[in-house]
């Protein structure tokens, strides 16, 4: 039996941006406190360039919104737990391949 992992495609920052799931959503849907974040991160799900989205944000330290499935509030832990990360789309990519591979 053979794991092939998911495509992941090399984009350039803009590129990605263009091909997102919330592309067409109300940006104000994304941008919200409470309960209303885990319908914002309904729109994740699925997202062809999820992982390019995070790791922008992780990259670029953003504070607000919903960003490749992730809250401010879970990107900030994440940021406090790993301070050495220094390309989030390398960590994330190795983890989804693992994750493929496990």
């Amino acid at each position: 039996m053979t794991i092939t992992a998911p495509a992941i495609t090399s984009t350039a920052p803009a590129d990605w941006s263009t091909r997102g799931t919330c592309v067409g959503t109300d940006p104000d849907a994304l941008f919200v406190q409470g309960k209303e974040q885990r319908t914002a991160k309904i729109v994740c799900r699925g997202c062809p360039v999820a992982l390019d989205c995070l790791a922008d944000a992780l990259d670029n330290k953003t504070e607000f919104g919903v960003w490749g499935g992730m809250t401010e509030r879970e990107r900030r832990a994440l940021l406090r737990r790993h301070p050495d990360v220094r390309s989030w789309r390398d960590v994330l990519t190795k983890t989804v391949i693992a994750r493929a591979q496990g």
